[in-house]
């Protein structure tokens, strides 16, 4: 059975969501996709009310890939612009000589991904297998139990990384257990994302009351 150390990918070792940059990239390069995002926004709230699925917005929202014919150059060029947000933490696991296997699993688009990873030495990447011409996914989307799904089985993790809840079936399979939140590492503790989830909303409901005595000044 080989050894491993596993990490999740999007606000884990990338400092924000690679999916939300590689749109934001497009963007720059070809304006005319602005043209998607009421579509993305409206399917992004049908997700949010379990309307659809995330795998049916996540369609919708790489749809905008069908106005490019030059993406594999386009990814290049967004890793040259966007390696510099890898968290220290992780280019220091990479330098290591004695270092196990290092995979990388992830909802976000493999081929996307990919482009960043294939410069690794020993690093295999796990992602959401998608028509990089299409967005069309194929097979499913490799998020929560679908991620232990798509793991080779004669495996045994190590160390495993991740900013989200969602990981805790990985969490659970590994010998140890780490979250991440803005390029800082603690130990997995189902009570620090409890604590997390209050402060997020600690800090929604402090922006509304502003809005709200704004709005009652006139």
């Amino acid at each position: 059975m080989e050894k491993i150390y596993l990490y999740d990918f999007d606000k884990t070792i990338y400092a924000g969501d690679s999916s939300i940059d590689f749109f934001k990239f497009c963007l720059r390069k070809n304006f005319k996709i602005i043209k998607y995002l009421p579509k993305i926004t409206f399917c992004l709230l049908l997700n949010h009310l379990k309307i659809i699925n995330t795998k049916s917005f996540k369609e919708q929202f790489f749809s905008f890939l069908k106005e490019f014919n030059n993406v594999d150059e386009i990814i290049e060029l967004f890793w040259l612009k966007n390696k510099s947000k890898i968290y220290n933490f992780f280019n220091e696991e990479l330098n290591l000589s004695n270092r196990l296997p290092i995979y990388i699993i992830s909802a976000s688009p493999y081929f996307l991904l990919y482009g960043y990873t294939k410069q690794l030495k020993n690093v295999y990447l796990i992602a959401t297998n998608m028509n990089k011409n299409t967005g069309k996914i194929i097979g499913e989307n490799c998020k929560g139990q679908e991620k232990v799904n798509k793991l080779p089985k004669d495996i045994y993790i190590e160390k495993f990384y991740s900013d989200s809840y969602s990981d805790r079936f990985l969490a659970n399979m590994a010998k140890t257990a780490y979250i991440c939140w803005n390029g800082k590492v603690f130990v997995w503790s189902k009570i620090k994302f409890k604590k997390r989830k209050l402060i997020k909303l600690f800090w929604l409901i402090f922006i509304l009351l502003i809005i709200f005595n704004f709005f009652n000044l006139f």
